[in-house]
């Protein structure tokens, strides 16, 4: 489903980006790991078209996509989830569901199995999404990046400054779409024991390079919990 291929990425003289590869395929969820300020977030925009790369290639589905524009690159299949959740405050919940449908038809109707992943989310469609507590604000944005079906959905730190009883809904809903085996999921994420049970596959980035990558199962025996220590 994604293929990163010698991916190469500067800001200034800064060279953050270092020749990584990576690979997903459909159905799996590769968890993506390092310390802050090794270039995860970087990857991530690279990967959006928000950020140019310098060389290198990103194929989508089989289709190279490292030319596109952000809007065609969601039209394709991408779904992100940034860092710090990045909801439309003043808009309801209703409404940001609809910015999500941006790359659908006028008119599609919002998905209801959304409602089906984020109960809380059809008892508030009417509130303002700047209202909701973070952790309700975090399922929002999730379910926005659904909204119009992505072939990836790409999600950064969806733990951070979350309450556990929410990260622990977050974890059943990635392990839902994963189960369903039509889409690739590729998570960013700095708690450890969290994104051990999540993953199929592991990458470990450090000074924007990919060091180590295995096995979900690996995780403990690799020592990926130590290259990731602060």
């Amino acid at each position: 489903m994604l293929k990163i291929e010698a991916v190469n990425q500067y800001y200034g003289g800064s060279h953050i980006l270092r020749n990584v590869c990576l690979e997903l395929e459909k159905g799996q969820v590769l968890t993506l790991l390092g310390r802050n300020g090794v270039g995860k977030t970087t990857l991530l925009k690279s990967l959006m078209g928000l950020v140019g790369i310098k060389s290198g290639s990103i194929t989508l589905d089989g289709q190279r996509i490292d030319h596109l524009r952000p809007d065609a690159r969601a039209r394709l299949g991408l779904g992100y989830v940034p860092q710090g959740r990045e909801i439309f405050p003043r808009l309801s919940v209703e409404e940001n569901l609809r910015m999500g449908l941006a790359t659908k038809p006028g008119g599609s109707p919002i998905p209801a199995e959304l409602y089906d992943l984020f109960p809380v989310l059809r008892q508030m469609l009417h509130r303002r999404g700047g209202d909701l507590s973070g952790g309700q604000q975090q399922q929002l944005a999730i379910a926005r990046a659904l909204a119009a079906g992505p072939k990836l959905l790409i999600l950064d730190e969806p733990t951070e400054g979350i309450q556990p009883s929410i990260i622990k809904d977050i974890e059943r809903v990635i392990r839902m779409l994963a189960a369903r085996g039509d889409m690739a999921i590729l998570l960013v994420e700095q708690y450890y024991d969290f994104a051990k049970s999540l993953a199929d596959r592991y990458a470990v980035m450090s000074r924007g390079e990919v060091i180590k990558t295995g096995k979900g199962t690996e995780m403990d025996a690799d020592g990926v919990r130590e290259l990731i220590a602060v």
